[in-house]
């Protein structure tokens, strides 16, 4: 019965506002670990959409599933300052993308794609994208969303766009993509690599992941536990209200 459950479950997590929404919330998930490790007054309080995020959902939608791409809003327009692309925003209750930023993530992703080694491990056969998965890792329950799980090479592929390819390295440590590789090389049971693309540049990048950043990750993800047990988890023993960063110089 509890397999029967869980494929329901998955069911329900393809669905991104199921994921990202209230019923999501029963899993705790990489984008927590942020918020648990530097600020946990900030656990579960929504975040405010920012540029990069939306550039990043229509380079991955375009790539991934660009049956979807009617979702993005685009507006022709110099800049997010001009009165009709207020209007506009106004209206339509979200932020657009400027028709610049489109064409430029369009040329990122064709770039991506005419790569005939990124291109033959992202569309082969068999291959499955945003794939959710649940799973308990230290006693909690978490999920994680695969870009692409490309079977026959047995991988776990995601995709990024870098401000700087050079700095990739330790911008992964910094975004959290340590915790990230842990936790869905815990789901999914195979290596992940990550497929990036600077943005300015439009050069190409394949990270695989050495055991000391995924050791670094998992450091990450029980620190977040502890935090989470100590303020959120049903035996919390303190009190979220009266949280202090605490630090050695």
């Amino acid at each position: 019965a509890s397999d029967v459950y869980k494929r329901q479950i998955l069911k329900a997590l393809e669905d991104d506002s199921k994921y990202y929404g209230e019923f999501g919330k029963q899993y705790l998930s990489n984008s927590d670990i942020g918020k648990l490790l530097k600020n946990p007054t900030q656990f579960r309080v929504s975040n405010e959409f920012t540029k990069p995020m939306l550039e990043g959902r229509y380079f991955h939608t375009k790539i991934l599933e660009p049956q979807k791409l009617n979702d993005f809003k685009v507006i022709d327009v110099a800049s997010r300052n001009t009165i009709r692309y207020k209007e506009a925003e106004g209206l339509e209750g979200e932020m657009l993308l400027l028709k610049k930023e489109q064409e430029h993530l369009d040329f990122l992703c064709s770039k991506m794609t005419s790569n005939m080694e990124m291109c033959d491990l992202i569309y082969e056969e068999g291959n499955q994208f945003e794939l959710p998965e649940i799973q308990k890792i230290m006693n909690l329950d978490w999920k994680g969303k695969a870009d692409i799980i490309n079977n026959n090479s047995n991988l776990i592929i995601d995709i990024k766009t870098s401000g700087d390819i050079d700095k990739f390295m330790y911008s992964a440590k910094t975004y959290n993509y340590d915790s990230q590789a842990y936790i869905y090389q815990r789901l999914f049971n195979k290596p992940l690599v990550f497929f990036v693309i600077d943005k300015r540049t439009a050069r190409l990048g394949v990270f695989d992941c050495s055991a000391t950043f995924l050791k670094a990750g998992q450091d990450k993800v029980e620190q977040a536990v502890e935090v989470y047990q100590k303020y959120f988890s049903d035996e919390a023993t303190e009190d979220i209200h009266s949280y202090i960063h605490r630090q050695t110089l």
